[in-house]
């Protein structure tokens, strides 16, 4: 019920995960819906499907469409294993985030290469358990050639892109206060957002590469001479952005690899310490689309 197709495996597709306008991009064809089912419940919505520069592309609303989800009822592993049971083994993440450092100005593009987890939510945000116990590698959260080619779509277009910055993964679904926004600071965090955590720890138990488009929407509120953020300086400023998002992600597809090639691919090799024969039947079959090479 839940096993991967072997034709969608044979043909690796690339994920955006974002809002739900994202997908209305000029060149992004044969456009499909799918509904997805889940061992973890369900995704956030339908996934759309279609291709562009003739690669399969798989897009999933973050918040649902309409942003009807806040931050905290994102269903992190339902989406992540949703997009991993279609083939996809790429995943641009596009969110929006608040700025830290006063270099990092709102409408500016961040490609973060660290990240700080807050969320404290750890039990929601692994795939393994239940009689399967692996430990990943995560001390660089982002794949590095992902990155790269990310860095370098983003550069082509856009007037002021970062190429490195820590991301910080609060929860919500309020925002930060002033001591906590001063706390992060302190931490060596340059953004901060609600969501990249758990996805960016999903994907590598997935063995999905994953890298990070962070379009800064807002000073947060440390910053005495700005004022404090608000939902409507966000939307303005994101809305901003999003055309600029859409012209990268349009950039970025044919840069990246036809096969997974990335040591993220194969992560799991050193990471399962449960040895095969002691694994229990209903959590390999739940896991079919992460482990079936496995088989």
């Amino acid at each position: 019920m839940f096993e991967m197709s072997k034709t969608r495996e044979n043909e690796p597709a690339i994920g955006i995960i974002g809002g739900s306008g994202l997908y209305q991009i000029e060149g992004f064809e044969e456009i499909t819906e799918q509904t997805v089912t889940t061992p973890f419940g369900d995704p956030s919505d339908k996934i759309i499907m279609g291709r562009i520069a003739g690669r399969r592309v798989c897009f999933l609303p973050r918040h649902g469409v309409g942003h009807r989800l806040l931050p905290h009822e994102i269903n992190h592993q339902a989406n992540i294993w949703a997009l991993r049971s279609l083939g996809v083994r790429w995943v641009i993440s596009v969110t929006a985030v608040g700025s830290l450092r006063e270099e990092f100005a709102p409408r500016d593009i961040v490609i973060p290469h660290q990240l700080l987890d807050r969320t404290a939510t750890a039990a929601k945000h692994t795939f393994f358990g239940k009689g399967i116990a692996a430990h990943v590698g995560f001390a660089d959260p982002y794949c590095e050639k992902l990155r790269t080619n990310l860095l370098d779509a983003a550069r082509s277009l856009a007037p002021t892109v970062h190429e490195t910055g820590t991301y910080l993964c609060m929860n919500g679904p309020a925002f930060s206060t002033r001591a906590e926004a001063a706390f992060h600071r302190q931490n060596g965090a340059d953004i901060i957002g609600m969501t990249n955590g758990p996805e960016a720890r999903l994907c590598r138990e997935a063995e999905i590469a994953a890298a990070t488009l962070a379009l800064i929407t807002d000073y947060d509120c440390w910053k005495p001479d700005e004022a404090a953020v608000e939902v409507e300086t966000v939307l303005e400023n994101l809305q901003a952005n999003s055309a600029m998002a859409k012209r990268i992600i349009q950039a970025i597809i044919p840069r990246i690899p036809e096969q997974p090639d990335s040591v993220c691919h194969r992560v799991l090799d050193s990471a399962i310490f449960t040895p095969r024969e002691l694994w229990p039947a209903k959590t390999a079959q739940e896991l079919a689309p992460i482990l079936g090479r496995f088989e």
